[in-house]
């Protein structure tokens, strides 16, 4: 039996890497600079998060770089889809989303690897490499920070007005309803996201949803 030529060996041990993303100029680019680089295998780039998975039923996938913010789903739902699937894929989240909520949420759920949209490529494909020599590849930052639960350090206030907001109320409501004024609603708030690690009201419900759908 004729042996196989060096080069497709070499080619057969290169770990598979697929990509998720909406944006087909950042599929595009992906595709470009990790296939450049030589030591990785790109067998597919999906724009939502339905076609992913699809492709990893089909695909011996090693490495999946996955965009947050998918048309369908986010990262958390894939990652969730994963587990449940017992799958192999190493997740590496790739986003651009702000604050601790999104990293806390993909470290819960067990990605391997976490990198900015604004970080340099060369960071993207040194985390590939380290995701594909088994080690976790995740910003420097407390770790109790992100595996605790921050709506269990959060005051009574702070939990009424934070149910508040997933009721839908305006700061006006707020203040009328609890008997306070629209500052200190603000102040109120303020500290609340900060607690919570994020930005706005609507990355505040998005916390508060998904933690009461897990208690259910």
């Amino acid at each position: 039996m004729t042996e196989p030529p060096p080069e497709y060996e070499a080619a057969a041990k290169r770990p598979k890497i697929a990509i998720a993303d909406k944006n087909p100029v950042v599929r595009s680019g992906l595709q470009d600079f990790i296939g450049r680089d030589g030591r990785f295998q790109v067998v597919g780039a999906t724009p939502t998060g339905g076609e992913f998975l699809e492709l990893t039923e089909k695909v011996a996938i090693d490495i999946a770089v996955v965009g947050w913010a998918l048309p369908d789903m986010n990262g958390a739902d894939v990652l969730s889809a994963l587990k449940r699937r017992h799958s192999g894929v190493r997740v590496i989240i790739y986003t651009g989303e702000p604050g601790l909520d999104v990293l806390r949420q993909s470290v819960r759920l067990g990605a391997w690897g976490f990198i900015s949209k604004s970080d340099e490529p060369a960071v993207l494909v040194d985390t590939i490499a380290a995701v594909a020599r088994a080690r976790m590849s995740l910003p420097y930052i407390d770790m109790q920070v992100l595996t605790s639960d921050p709506l269990k350090e959060l005051t009574g206030r702070e939990r009424e007005l934070l149910t508040a907001l997933a009721n839908g109320w305006t700061n006006l409501q707020i203040a009328s309803r609890i008997g306070i004024s629209q500052n200190t609603v603000k102040y109120h708030l303020k500290n609340l996201y900060d607690k919570l690690g994020v930005n706005n009201r609507a990355m505040a419900v998005a916390l508060y949803m998904s933690a009461t759908k897990d208690q259910r």
